[in-house]
Formats: C-alpha cells, structure tokens, sequence
C-alpha cells in the first residue's frame, strides 16, 4: 500500500501560484505601461502614437532620463552612438569567423558576449550601438559579402541600413527603420526585459543583463515571430487563394501569424504605428497591397470563426513588412526586434540597479516529503 504521506508537501504562507506570473506585479517601472484592454501603450508619460515621428535618438533619451549617470539630449546620444558604433565594429571583425555555424541570434549573441565589462564607453550606449554593427556584420557574412564599417555621423537607423546595404538608404526607408526601433522600444515587462531585470538585480552587470534578454528574445514564444508571417503570405500566394487558405488553416487548428496578443484584448497599437510607417514603402509588385487584403480578410475571417475570442492584428504583421521593405533577410528580424528592445532593456536595468534589490520570488514545492521525523527536529 502506497504510504500517501510522503507525497503531501507542507503548507507554505504562500497560498495562490500563478503559472507565467499572470497578474504578479514584480517591479515598479516609470518607463512604459501596457493597457491591453484599451489598447494603450505609454512610454514615459507618452502614447506610442505620439513617439511614431520621434528619432530612436530621442526615445532613448526619454527612457534613460534620471537612470544614466549622464543625461544626455537627442543630439549628444546620436553622436554618442556613432563613436560607438566604430568601437564595436573591431570586436565584430575579431569574431565574425566565429559564427558561422551558428543561427543570426546564436551570432549576435556571441558577439555581445565579447563586450567587456571593462569597457571604457558607458555600457548602455555601447550596447545599444553594437547590435546594428553585429547584426549588419552577421548577415553580410552570410551573404558571402564583407562587413562594412560604420559612419559614426550617420543616425542609427540611417547606418544600420548602410551597413546592411552597401550603400545609403532612402529617406523612407531610414524614416520607416527609425520608426520600427521605436514602435518596439519597450513594452512592459515582458519575458526578455523581466529575465533582464532579474540578472541586473544580481548586480551581474549591464552586458550580461541584456545578453540574457536576448537569450530569451531568441525564444519563438516572444521574439521569433514575424518571419512566419511572409511565409504564410507566400502560401498564400494570390487574392483569390485569401480566404480558402486561411479558412483551411483554421479548420486545421493553426494559428494565424499576426494576429492576437497575450496582452491586447484589442488591436496592438504598435500594429497601427508601423501601419503608417509601411504605407511609405508601398512596392510597385503589391506586396504592402496584397498583405492589406490579408489582414482585412483574416479579421472577418477571424471574427465569423472566433466571436468570442479577441484575435486583432498584432505587431508582429507590419513588423514583417516593415523589415522585409527595408531590406532584411527574414533570419534577421529577431536580431533587428533586439536592435531596437535594447532599448528597454538598457533602461529596465539601470533602473534595477537604482532599486538595489534581489529579485528572488518563491516557489510551491509539490514534490514528495522525506519519511520519518526531520533531521534536524529536537
């Protein structure tokens, strides 16, 4: 007879456990808030739709404002950047031969990895700046083409998309990257910025906090998720395919890429943003156009199939389309969202390291219990 006694684990203070900590408030944070419910994002006192025609320069001079030892305006953190960039492009030209047999985001995060500590630059700028010249660096390579050095007088955006290309990018290509790095430069605590937090609390530094945001940005739960979205749109392939395809999909169980969010109850904001940043990059073969009529139809689609259930477009959509306009192969997109989440990430941990306290929550043991009176009784 199964003695039932070693199974049952002894009472804790602790008596409610919430599985993905739905609804536990881990931190307090003046950076951003997420209102699914209406559909809101705030940075800084901002609605995100207001921060659609601000520079990535100058989203992160809101979000770093009283956490960085300097304070520093628009002008100075873009020049900032620019020398920064330089510095990081040597340590990518020392190990690019290294990431060849590995995925974009298992390269970059190598790279980072090489970003010291000791570093001499102020560690949030240096971070920010290098995952533009490593991702650039890491998709040249693959492309069988050189790295190319960064223009320290270039904006971020701007220079990103010269190192990827070769040559300079359209002012609407650059406006619609800058516009990308901003829609996703924070957004709560989510997954990747809470694993950053939680290393920060360690006082582990601000190199390894934010490669440990990347390391959970890399899962395909949270970071992974654009790319699939053009592969279904070349499933899909013409109009007239639209609505059987995603009528077959569905009746087969599968997800529509794009569409719902663990957190919106309604339509992603950062969707309608990067909306209008593509509507500038609209393409002679109608690929914006055909994506559109997508959208509208697996909306319809969506709402006639799952009335109950709130399916709106999310922001890995126009993510898809922005990064694929602009030039980005679709084994970059993760490295790209990182490019501009480093962002957040940089921000969440100078402000941990403000608060100066462990995160350490605790666990419900259900496991089995010892037999017999405890060592340690009497």
């Amino acid at each position: 007879m199964i003695n039932q006694s070693k199974f049952n684990a002894p009472a804790l203070a602790v008596e409610h456990t919430s599985p993905g900590l739905e609804g536990v408030i881990a931190a307090e944070t003046v950076l951003s808030h997420v209102d699914g419910a209406a559909g809101r994002l705030i940075v800084r006192g901002h609605d995100l739709e207001d921060l659609a025609d601000w520079s990535f320069e100058a989203v992160l001079s809101l979000l770093w404002r009283d956490l960085a030892p300097d304070a520093l305006d628009e002008e100075s953190i873009r020049s900032a950047l620019g020398r920064a960039r330089v510095n990081a492009s040597a340590v990518a030209a020392s190990l690019l031969t290294a990431t060849d047999k590995l995925s974009p985001v298992e390269a970059l995060r190598l790279l980072l990895s090489a970003l010291a500590d000791r570093e001499e630059l102020p560690h949030h700028i240096l971070a920010v700046a290098a995952v533009p010249v490593f991702t650039a660096a890491i998709a040249r390579r693959r492309a069988d083409k050189a790295p190319v050095e960064p223009d320290a007088a270039l904006g971020q955006a701007a220079d990103f998309l010269r190192m990827l290309h070769g040559v300079p990018a359209g002012p609407n290509h650059v406006k619609a990257l800058d516009t990308y790095l901003v829609t996703v430069a924070d957004h709560g605590l989510n997954a990747s910025t809470f694993a950053a937090r939680v290393i920060a609390s360690t006082k582990a530094g601000l190199f390894s906090s934010v490669i440990g945001g990347l390391c959970a940005l890399k899962g395909p739960l949270h970071g992974g998720a654009p790319g699939p979205v053009l592969d279904m749109l070349d499933a899909i392939g013409e109009e007239s395919r639209i609505r059987p395809w995603l009528a077959d999909a569905l009746a087969r169980g599968e997800r529509l890429m794009g569409f719902g969010h663990r957190i919106y109850r309604v339509r992603d904001p950062r969707a309608d943003v990067l909306k209008g940043a593509v509507s500038a990059l609209r393409d002679k073969g109608g690929r914006i156009g055909f994506a559109e009529a997508v959208e509208a139809e697996a909306l319809a689609i969506l709402a006639e199939k799952k009335p109950l259930r709130p399916l709106q477009t999310n922001v890995e959509f126009y993510t898809a389309l922005v990064l694929e306009a602009v030039g980005f192969p679709r084994d970059s997109f993760t490295n790209v969202f990182a490019a501009g989440r480093m962002a957040g990430w940089t921000a969440h941990v100078l402000e941990q390291d403000k608060t100066g306290r462990l995160i350490r929550p605790q666990s419900r043991y259900i496991g089995p219990m010892p037999e017999g009176p405890s060592a340690l009784a009497g």
